[in-house]
């Protein structure tokens, strides 16, 4: 299992968000933070606070990637022409592991980088184990022919809530995902907002 897997809920409690949008999570129940003092009043927070928890929530999304990681996707958008945020999205999930989880072939972020790093996937016919892979548009993803069968892909196809977004084609009698175009922030389907422009304050800044 990653590192990250037995404590992805602990992301949600400390965001105090349901950053997934999944039905077991415990900020369904409890809104306050976790630990002793997560029921404390909360003061109003700084623009640093509230630039801090914007990149965290972003960065705890995609499986909780490392400082070092997100900084480099962020220098990459910010060298490119363009919107940074939007450009940060784009790469964010144009990430084989995104990809895996916005297919459903898999129920969550930390599956995918899993599911991808056991070499159950392919792109363009190739077996790609590395998560952080950057698919291209046209690219098609498949499901291994001896993967397909998995409880946890066949159960990951049935979850309801959650939509395959129209920037990938997805054909789930085949297992094959085919990246149509890279998103904006618009037309990525995240459970909550999320605030790019805060995260570009955040590296500008810091």
């Amino acid at each position: 299992m990653t590192k990250r897997t037995s404590a992805k809920y602990k992301i949600d409690r400390r965001m105090g968000e349901n950053i997934w949008g999944r039905p077991k999570s415990p900020v369904n129940k409890r809104e306050y933070g976790p630990g002793q003092h997560g029921q404390r009043r909360k003061g109003k927070m700084s623009d640093f606070g509230l630039q801090l928890r914007a990149k965290q929530k972003l960065k705890g999304y995609y499986g909780d990637l490392t400082e070092k990681q997100f900084r480099r996707i962020y220098a990459e958008a910010e060298r490119r022409r363009g919107d940074t945020g939007e450009l940060l999205i784009g790469l964010l999930e144009r990430r084989l592991d995104a990809v895996v989880y916005r297919a459903k072939f898999v129920p969550t972020i930390f599956a995918a980088r899993q599911f991808v790093n056991h070499g159950h996937v392919t792109v363009n016919g190739k077996r790609v184990n590395i998560p952080s892979y950057r698919v291209q548009e046209g690219d098609v993803i498949e499901v291994r022919d001896k993967s397909k069968q998995m409880v946890v892909v066949l159960e990951a196809v049935q979850l309801a809530e959650r939509d395959v977004p129209d920037y990938l084609e997805v054909d789930h009698s085949k297992m094959t995902a085919t990246f149509v175009r890279t998103p904006g922030l618009a037309d990525v389907p995240y459970p909550v907002v999320m605030e790019p422009n805060l995260v570009i304050e955040y590296y500008a800044q810091n």
